[in-house]
């Protein structure tokens, strides 16, 4: 499957990156790779994870409070956000509006 990642989902990782970071050295590239590996296992088994909104799915992240919210159309997955579990649910919905394809609606 082809991986598309939303440009605002990659500023999150590496906005939260740089936090872990500079809270402990090495927790940054830790939570880098925790949301990096999901994505073989997302495009293996796309359906596996529990919808949330329309076609959008909700992947949690090991270790980490953030899920990764991704939608799948064909053979592309679509990562519109990294988002943190406890701030602002629904905030990613907006970006899902710039392509039709992606809409929310089921």
């Amino acid at each position: 499957m082809k991986l598309l990642v939303d440009t605002e989902a990659l500023v999150e990782a590496r906005n939260a990156a740089a936090f872990y970071e500079d809270s402990q050295p090495g927790l940054g590239k830790a939570f880098l790779a925790d949301v990096e590996a999901p994505t073989e296992e997302i495009a293996r088994h796309p359906f596996m994870w529990r919808r949330i909104k329309g076609r959008f799915r909700r992947y949690l992240i090991p270790r980490f409070p953030y899920g990764l919210i991704y939608a799948v159309q064909g053979k592309t997955v679509y990562v519109a956000a990294v988002m943190h579990l406890k701030r602002k649910p629904g905030y990613w919905g907006v970006r899902t509006k710039r392509s039709p394809s992606w809409a929310i609606a089921t």
